[in-house]
């Protein structure tokens, strides 16, 4: 009985300074945590409850060693919530060690079953902090996995609201600047982690959602007022897209990876989406296509395929451009590709000198950075073209060039200019 009578006087006594070692860890906390002093003071009264309560806690455990096992929670049920998001698990850690320090200086001279007890009690609170604070992040970890399929989802779909701005900006993205979406197929084991830690060595931003087969990455570049730098000192250019998803190219699976084209902020990536995906849907048929491919790259296939965002890029792009230009650039460029890209039989044609169409198809190449004369360009331009004609038949009858057999005066009089060169 006498161990009994000691460990109740000893328990008394616990209760009777409790107080006390409340006060005096409020003490230490402001003298030993700088991150403590700089609160504001309704967040260092609730970190004082939680202290006074972690030591009631410590109370009823040595009042009872068999009662229900308590968990951290228990302890910081009297805390305000913003409180605990405020507070990191390293500074649960400070605080329990501060506690505990308090307790067991007070205690070691005492009772020694006491200051065993508070040794296993910092001891055990530590593991339990640790483990709700892993929960707390397993649960984010889920809530972050289903807000980024929900943003992906949006961005694919292009039907979103004006909170998209804040899901991402809560997924941690950081850039604002640039973005585009690249598109892939998925594969057996996917490392989002090694795809993030990529994406960081080439200082962009990602946002991953997976879509069955197919693997879809919004990336994001922000606009940099100065450049970046190497370990020896050079600046380091930044990267394009295209070199970004290069890196990015071994996390896919095999097979077809489209690049969509560059917008100028990640709320509009559901244009660069609609692209890339209509372009992953037909890069099959590009027998020569790389790895990742353009977009862009994939027009013709894309306008067969029935994507109208394609055609109307190819006429807006190639057609419009063409047709709008003083020289007879489009009706050159139409001779040149229905005559099989021969120069004599456009000269021919034309009754103009082979240099003549040498000069206008270079021309073309300049006022839209397409060149003929290449094979897979001269298959995007015939595309063009022909969509341009059904768009506008009228304006192509007028613009049309007159057949080999036509009059020769009639085309002298309709280009005068070049009556004495045609002689």
């Amino acid at each position: 009985m006498a161990t009994q009578r000691t460990k109740e006087q000893t328990l008394a006594w616990l209760k009777a300074i409790s107080g006390e070692l409340s006060s005096t860890t409020i003490k230490r906390l402001e003298e030993t945590l700088p991150w403590f002093s700089e609160m504001p003071p309704g967040r260092r009264s609730a970190v004082g409850l939680v202290a006074q309560s972690g030591i009631s806690h410590f109370i009823a455990a040595f009042e009872d060693p068999n009662q229900t096992p308590w968990v951290a929670a228990d302890v910081f049920s009297t805390a305000p919530r913003e409180l605990l998001r405020s507070i990191s698990l390293q500074q649960t850690l400070q605080l329990i060690r501060v506690v505990g320090e308090v307790v067991e200086e007070r205690v070691s001279e005492h009772d020694a079953e006491a200051h065993a007890a508070i040794l296993r009690y910092s001891r055990d609170i530590a593991f339990a902090a640790a483990d709700v604070y892993a929960r707390a992040a397993e649960a984010r970890g889920l809530w972050d996995a289903r807000l980024e399929a929900l943003v992906v989802d949006s961005i694919l779909t292009g039907e979103h609201d004006d909170e998209l701005p804040s899901r991402i900006a809560a997924l941690g993205w950081s850039s604002h600047g640039e973005a585009a979406v690249l598109v892939g197929t998925t594969p057996k084991q996917l490392e989002v982690d090694q795809l993030r830690r990529t994406a960081r060595h080439c200082r962009a931003d990602l946002l991953v959602g997976v879509q069955g087969n197919r693997l879809v990455l919004v990336i994001g570049r922000a606009r940099h007022h100065h450049a970046h730098r190497n370990a020896d000192g050079t600046e380091r250019e930044e990267m394009s897209f295209l070199d970004i998803a290069t890196e990015l190219e071994p996390a896919f699976g095999q097979g077809r990876l489209v690049l969509g084209p560059t917008v100028p902020a990640v709320v509009e990536a559901s244009r660069s989406a609609r692209a890339a995906l209509a372009g992953f849907a037909v890069a099959g048929a590009w027998r020569r296509s790389s790895r990742p491919t353009l977009a862009e790259d994939l027009l013709p296939e894309r306008a067969l395929a029935g994507d109208p965002l394609a055609r109307q890029t190819l006429v807006a792009r190639i057609y419009r451009p063409l047709a709008d230009h003083p020289s007879d650039l489009l009706s050159t460029l139409a001779c040149y590709l229905d005559n099989g890209r021969s120069l004599e039989a456009t000269a021919r044609e034309l009754f103009v000198h082979p240099n003549t169409v040498r000069y206008r198809l270079k021309r073309v190449s300049e006022v839209i950075g397409w060149d003929a004369t290449g094979a897979r360009e001269a298959i995007i331009l015939q595309c063009a073209l022909i969509l341009g004609q059904i768009a506008d038949p009228v304006s192509n009858d007028a613009r049309r060039p007159l057949p080999r057999h036509a009059d020769r005066r009639a085309q002298a009089q309709r280009r005068p200019g070049r009556t004495q060169f045609n002689k």
